[in-house]
């Protein structure tokens, strides 16, 4: 009878995950342009060397997506390692060190993606090689798929796969990016790990205001520009009341019974904690951030257009068409046209199930004192487009970080600890072994 439980000799493998690690990270998938194939070229020479058979998904230009799946024996459905190639752009001249050279610098592996997810994206990687090397007895097929465009909305990544080929998707549990390991939370040093059941959903949108131009020392009542500063103003002023899903009931509820978080999980008590601190507000109402406005062509002319963009995030439960409609209502002006860019919603998992009893028993294994809750992701991932087709698709990363490093993700100087790669990595195999044999 083939052994459910392998030994691991982990030192080489951790070894040799670094040194992956590094070097995908000299591999600069940003997006825009993505050029992920350069990302499928690199991972499928490893699974090719491994005999391991893979499918490249071209969304054309260079926009490409690769799935390799290892065949259980189909008594229970399959098990899918989620990941993203593609990173966000970065600004060389406020880095300390080279973006994409994977250096190793004071026990830390910088580059971009190092926690955006190329990190995470390895430590399945490996565990899929592992499940290889030693036979695992697979009840599950074990699927490694790394989906392109994750960053710009996933048009040339997840949305294309689930239109073209819905057929690679099919999985009862998937482990994607949202969760994350912390050493401090809300003042306390404790480490927890939050699971990302659900994720707010984004809703892009464009006003556009269209007037009459003239000349600037003659000023009228259709100015473009002037009605564009009036919607912005009233969105600005909207006040949006508190909401506490109930997944952030069970979020704050359990912090609250481990000392991390005083108080109750109410709106009532969260109201002051929302007003002081944006991660907290974030999390308990539909947020919206102008993030560009563009107008005019000269001093001294009135424009003929003005536009604006708007970055709103809602929470799990709010529909987009209704929060529009919403929208229009406070703006109150028919010259002011809403555009949508990206909308995206999603459903929100229950934390009641194998997978998550799986992650919490592993987490305690591995970090003894930790606290591992049910939460929400602020931003958004492809788990959204996977839980809307009834997947539980959890953001789980074993890593644990200092909360400072967070600010790398999308930031200046990511990197992330080769202490905290190397827990990722065997927490990751762990809970996939777990779940598959």
């Amino acid at each position: 009878m083939p052994d459910n439980n392998p030994s691991v000799n982990w030192e080489p493998v951790l070894d040799e995950a670094l040194d992956i690690f590094q070097r995908f990270l000299r591999v600069d998938t940003s997006n825009p342009p993505g050029r992920e194939r350069l990302a499928c070229d690199f991972l499928g020479a490893i699974l090719k060397a491994e005999g391991i058979p893979y499918t490249l998904y071209d969304a054309g230009d260079d926009r490409v997506s690769l799935r390799a799946m290892l065949q259980g024996d189909g008594s229970k459905r399959p098990f899918m390692l989620l990941n993203h190639t593609d990173v966000v752009p970065v600004q060389r001249e406020y880095w300390d060190e080279e973006p994409f050279s994977g250096l190793i610098k004071d026990g830390h592996v910088w580059g971009r993606g190092a926690l955006d997810m190329k990190g995470l994206g390895v430590a399945q990687l490996m565990t899929f090689l592992l499940a290889k090397r030693l036979s695992l007895p697979l009840a599950r097929d074990l699927v490694f798929f790394a989906q392109a465009d994750e960053e710009a909305g996933s048009e040339f990544g997840m949305r294309f796969i689930e239109r073209e080929h819905p057929e690679t998707l099919d999985a009862e549990f998937v482990i994607n990016e949202g969760g994350s390991g912390t050493t401090e939370l809300f003042g306390v040093q404790r480490p927890v790990y939050s699971v990302a059941v659900a994720e707010k959903g984004p809703l892009w949108l464009r006003l556009v205001a269209e007037g009459r131009p003239g000349h600037g020392s003659m000023p009228h009542d259709d100015n473009a520009l002037d009605r564009l500063v009036r919607a912005m103003y009233r969105i600005q002023t909207w006040e949006r009341p508190l909401s506490v899903p109930p997944v952030l009931t069970e979020y704050f509820g359990r912090l609250s019974r481990a000392g991390m978080y005083k108080g109750d999980p109410t709106v009532e008590a969260l109201k002051e904690a929302a007003a002081e601190d944006p991660r907290i507000r974030a999390m308990l109402m539909d947020t919206i951030s102008a993030t560009t406005v563009a107008s005019g062509i000269k001093h001294n002319v009135i424009p003929a257009r003005a536009e604006a963009t708007l970055d709103i995030r809602l929470l799990p439960g709010v529909k987009p068409d209704e929060f529009q409609a919403e929208l229009v209502r406070v703006i109150d002006d028919d010259k002011v046209r809403i555009e949508p860019v990206h909308v995206r919603w999603s459903e929100t998992n229950s934390f009641d199930t194998e997978l998550f009893r799986c992650i919490e028993d592993i987490v305690h294994d591995f970090v003894e004192e930790a606290v591992v809750v049910p939460g929400m992701t602020v931003g958004f991932t492809d788990s959204s487009e996977l839980r809307n087709r009834g997947m539980i698709s959890y953001g789980f990363s074993g890593g644990l970080n200092e909360p400072s490093l967070g600010q790398g993700v999308h930031g200046h100087n990511e990197r992330v600890s080769v202490e905290s790669f190397h827990l990722n990595c065997q927490m990751v195999y762990e809970l996939t072994r777990r779940m598959c044999t």
